[in-house]
């Protein structure tokens, strides 16, 4: 019974708050600030940020209702990330006008922090284990972090990997986890679809993907079985992965490419979904192709899995 009450509380909360937060958004002066090389999103500027604290409510709501032990560690990047999502968004700007956030190296410092805490109450205690649970919470959180970029994107590939993963790498605190995200995206949906009337910001983005990552690292580093990795998980973790890959892999090239050659590696904008906006591609046309191609993903690593398992 705790997941579907558990489930019933995600949607609820956030569907409760959803209205209230936005107002609290809008009296705080919350605005996103658009980066002057995307001329894309040059209308957006000035739309209230921080809307995924809308699913974030329901999130701990979920996690309230449906608690087990296992919770603690998705507690943990939950809590520790959105405080680090929402310095980044409103404490640094309000505090420092004229900076856009907190530095890269205080960011990571504290993202490591609270994904090392997670990855010891996750059960994870040799170091190797340690460093592979962090990069993947890193890679994830900022990976998603990224696909905040474009009205419903975001939230629309949340819900798709949550589902994805639950349903590939099932047990019960993976299906109560995926299922408690997957309904929390909903209110904030109603707000982002085009025209978002909010962004999900940093104090979104960042715990959500942190708690994708979760998702991700429990499934590829079994505690259970004693095995580092579940190598068997890995073709089907990857097609799963591929939309978030696509996302940040260029990312970090591009920008080491224009510092240490002064020149672009690639001759189009990262993250990759500005380089289908650069060509002139609608908006929606991109979240449309990015939400297909990440269910299609989802449903060949299903597939592959069955085929692996005898049919099962």
């Amino acid at each position: 019974m705790s997941l579907p009450l558990a489930a019933m509380a995600s949607l609820g909360a956030s569907a409760v708050a959803a209205p209230f937060v936005m107002k609290a958004l809008i009296a705080a002066k919350s605005r996103q600030t658009i980066s002057a090389h995307i001329q894309e999103h040059a209308h957006k500027q000035g739309t209230p940020t921080m809307g995924g604290i809308i699913a974030l409510i329901g999130i701990l709501a979920g996690f309230g209702v449906g608690w087990t032990e296992e919770l603690v560690a998705p507690l943990v990047l939950l809590i520790g990330f959105a405080i680090v999502g929402f310095a980044d968004d409103y404490i640094v700007p309000k505090m420092m006008p004229g900076k856009r956030g907190l530095g890269w190296m205080p960011k990571l410092g504290l993202e490591i922090g609270a994904s090392i805490a997670a990855a010891w109450l996750t059960g994870w205690k040799e170091p190797l284990q340690i460093g592979a649970f962090v990069f993947l919470i890193l890679f994830l959180s900022n990976a998603y972090n990224f696909a905040d970029g474009l009205d419903s994107l975001a939230g629309g590939l949340g819900m798709i990997l949550c589902a994805g993963l639950a349903a590939a790498f099932p047990s019960p605190a993976m299906i109560l986890v995926g299922a408690i995200m997957f309904v929390a995206f909903i209110p904030f949906l109603f707000y982002n679809a085009p025209p978002a009337r909010v962004f999900m910001g940093d104090v979104g983005s960042l715990p959500l993907g942190a708690l994708i990552g979760w998702m991700v690292a429990v499934a590829l580093l079994p505690t259970a079985s004693g095995a580092f990795l579940d190598v068997g998980a890995i073709l089907p973790m990857t097609l799963i992965l591929l939309v978030m890959l696509a996302e940040i892999v260029p990312v970090p090239l591009q920008i080491a490419s224009v510092k240490l050659r002064k020149k672009r590696l690639f001759n189009f904008k990262t993250p990759i979904h500005h380089a289908f906006q650069e060509k002139g591609w609608p908006e929606t046309r991109i979240v449309w192709m990015f939400h297909l191609v990440q269910l299609s993903c989802v449903v060949v690593a299903l597939c592959l899995i069955h085929l692996n398992s005898g049919g099962k």
